[in-house]
Parts: structure tokens; sequence; C-alpha cells
């Protein structure tokens, strides 16, 4: 089989000096671990200048394109990393499944607002990669045996030649404001609970959406983002005209290496405290709830259904159940759920059995997402969607593309929402919707 070749670089446990060289080409995107400050996260990965874009036709299902996707891997060729190098990339694809490509593949009626108008699915194919390994403490340009040798010099040049930024500023023109008052975010969620009491879920997670007009270049609020809330599953992809894709994600959708799958879904949430004694107490308080993690097992059970239709039979087992992971603005429960590809299915198989994550739809997962398209005014796009690669050798891991924004037409998006169940306050739900993102807000608002 060909073989990739390295290329060292300088070691940097930021990736915004190599990344800033490319922020502005063509189908420039960063996958982000958060290092040094989210120390959970062990690699970034970066490209640009991708051999192919791929994007979902309009009459295309779910699995159609998905073939698509798994037909452009054929084509740039099999790979593999040299003898003894453990690095997640060996060239394929890298980008995005909007949430609402998840009516490309479940039955969905169509009745929130497309008022955005963000390609439900886009993956670029790439032939090149500059991946740092936070653990081992090395940077490397990892080439496609299919890159040219002359594209292979350009980059070794850009990444080695001395460097300045140069990103332009980024601002708000106005305040953030959320799509919904209190009042239509009550009677939504009264909506919830009638359809809960009558039988028809579970648990639904109620999303609002808060805009602001904007100017300037994306890159400079990703940067300004990350220093605020740094995260294991961030990433910034660049759409072009000053307009992108920025995430400040904390949890993976779905992780497979060397047909190993693990999904980690976040479900119960705490604000941080003032001071280590609060901070102490509200962390205990999360492990302790009964509804937090009865909100949980939901989820762990529904993902555990997802992944049993692709994954070997016997082989989904949870390993966590109701871990503590803590972030500079919130405490999250945290479950872990293992599998196996079964023989003859891929990671695409997996996308197709359990996009989008059930963490963010609700169980049983169908009726919340139809409920959701009913009660949400505007469609999800990007958020609670997923930031992904896949490489050739079947390789991939993606996020939940929650603490997301998206900055298109001079205006900046952002959403927030949580798991509604039968025992939920409204008051504490919608508080919890500001607390997941306010420091995100703030952070724009005083660039």
């Amino acid at each position: 089989m060909p073989t990739c070749t390295l290329h060292a670089l300088p070691y940097l446990p930021d990736p915004a000096p190599y990344f800033g060289r490319i922020a502005q080409a063509p189908g420039a995107v960063l996958l982000d671990s958060g290092r040094p400050a989210a120390e959970r996260g062990r690699y970034d990965l970066l490209s640009a200048w991708p051999v192919a874009q791929l994007s979902a036709h309009r009459h295309e299902s779910g699995n159609q394109f998905l073939q698509r996707l798994r037909d452009s891997l054929g084509l740039l060729g099999e790979a593999r990393l040299p003898e003894g190098v453990a690095l997640p990339f060996a060239g394929g694809l890298i980008g995005y499944l909007s949430y609402d490509f998840g009516r490309r593949l479940e039955p969905l009626p169509a009745l929130a607002r497309d008022d955005l108008s963000l390609p439900e699915a886009q993956l670029g194919l790439y032939a090149w990669a500059l991946v740092s390994d936070h653990q081992e403490r090395t940077s490397q340009l990892v080439f496609h045996p299919s890159l040219p040798d002359l594209e292979r010099l350009r980059l070794q040049h850009l990444f080695e030649a001395d460097w300045h930024p140069d990103a332009g500023p980024f601002r708000l023109q106005a305040a953030f404001g959320a799509s919904i008052d209190a009042g239509q975010y009550h009677n939504a969620f009264d909506r919830v609970q009638a359809y809960i009491q009558a039988g028809d879920c579970y648990q639904v997670n109620l999303t609002q959406r808060f805009q602001a007009p904007c100017s300037g270049d994306p890159w400079t609020a990703y940067t300004a983002l990350r220093g605020a809330c740094p995260t294991p599953f961030a990433g910034y992809l660049a759409l072009g005209n000053d307009e992108a894709i920025v995430s400040l994600s904390p949890e993976r959708f779905v992780r497979v290496s060397d047909r190993q799958v693990e999904t980690r879904p976040i479900k119960g949430t705490r604000p941080r405290g003032q001071d280590a004694a609060e901070d102490t107490h509200l962390a205990r308080e999360l492990l302790d709830s009964p509804k937090d993690r009865a909100e949980n097992l939901m989820i762990v059970d529904l993902l555990r259904n997802d992944m049993g239709r692709n994954c070997r039979i016997g082989s989904v087992k949870v390993p966590e159940l109701f871990a503590l992971e803590s972030y500079p603005n919130v405490h999250h429960l945290v479950s872990s759920i293992t599998g196996e590809l079964a023989p003859g299915r891929d990671v695409l198989d997996l996308i197709g059995g359990s996009f989008p994550g059930g963490s963010i739809t609700g169980a049983p997962k169908i009726r919340a997402m139809q409920i959701i398209d009913e009660l949400e005014p505007y469609r999800r796009s990007i958020y609670c969607g997923s930031l992904l690669y896949i490489d050739v050798r079947g390789e991939m891991d993606s996020s939940i593309a929650i603490r997301s924004l998206l900055v298109k037409d001079g205006t900046v998006s952002c959403w927030a929402g949580g798991g509604i169940v039968a025992d939920s306050d409204c008051a504490a739900e919608y508080q919890e919707c500001f607390t997941k993102v306010g420091v995100l807000l703030k952070t724009l608002e005083t660039l």
C-alpha cells in the first residue's frame, strides 16, 4: 500500500501561528483540541486547498450523499502512515454535516424556516494536513501519496517561512438578540410537556437562537473565543467572503479508530461557581441530581441503540457513566458508549445510522426531531450538526456542534438549548441556555 510522507515542523501547542497562514485560503479548516488549556484533547488538524468540495445535492438522499463521500475516498486512494507513526489523518475528508442533514436520513416535516441557507453538508477532500500531536509534542505535515512534489515543497516553505499575524478586526454592530422571548419559550416548553404527558416522547431538546449584525474577519472572533472558552472539540471552517463556522464544542459525537467506536454524550449542566466552595457544591449537585442522571441515561440508551445498528452484536458497552467534565463556564455530566464496527460496515454506515447525535434531539429520536421542527421557528443549520474528518484508512472523529456560531451574510448566529423532561423547570431551562453561551456572547460583544 502507498505510504504517506511526513515533514517535521517546530512543535507549537497553539495552532493559530500555523493556521493563520492559511485562514483565508479556499477550504481552510481547523479541528482544534483546545490545548494547552483543554487537557483532554490530543491532536490539532488543519488543511486548505482541497482536491474537491462535496456538498449534498438538492434531491439527494442522505445515504446517496454518504455513498458519494465513500466513493471520493476511493478516488483519492488508499494510504498508510509510516511504520510506528500514530496520527489520526492520512488524507481524506474534512468538513461538516449540519443538523438539517438529518432530514435526508429521517422522515421530518418542513415547518421550521430555513433563513440562513447554509448547505446541509459540505466536506472537502484533502491530500495533505498539518497535524500537531500534543502528547508527543510534534507538529508534522502529512502528505498523501497523490500530492504532487511541487505542492509539497510549496507547503513546506509556507509553514517554515517567517510569519506575522495579519487578521483584521471583528466587530458586532449591535448586541445579540434572542429569536424568541421568555413568553414564547414558556409556550414551547408547555407544549413539550404536553407531548411528554401524552406519551409521544420522554425528552425533547429545545433550542433558542441569538443573532447580531457583524463585520470583519471571523478568524479574529475564533481566536478570542478560544481564549475565553477552550474546548477539546473546537473547530473553524472558512466559507469564504468573511464567512465561517466557528465552533467551541466540548462534545464528541463519534470517534472510530481501528474499527473501535466511541461516543461521549453530554447531558446535565451546572454553571461554574463564583468561588471554590460554590463551584464544588454545584459540581456535587450535578453529580447527585436524579433528574440529570435520568436524562443522561435516556440518551445513553438511545445511543446504544443507534450504535447497535452498525456495531458487532454484543460489543456495545458503557464503560463510563455520569462522569463530571468541567469547562470555564459550566460543569457537564458525560457518559461513554463504545463498540466495534460489524464486519462489512464502515464509518459512513455508522453516520447514516446515528446522525444527528441523540444528545441534542431527545427520545425517542425521530419523534423528538419532529417536535423540534414544530416548535422551533428556525432550522438549526450547523448547530447540533457535526464537524468531522474521515480519512482513507477509515479513521474518524467528530464533534457535536454545540457552542457553535455561524458568521454569514453579515450576521453572527449562536444557539443554546437543553433537554426537557417531565420534571424540568421552565425558568431553570431557560436560564441554562444563557449559562451555556453567555461567555461566547459576552466575548464577542466586548471585542
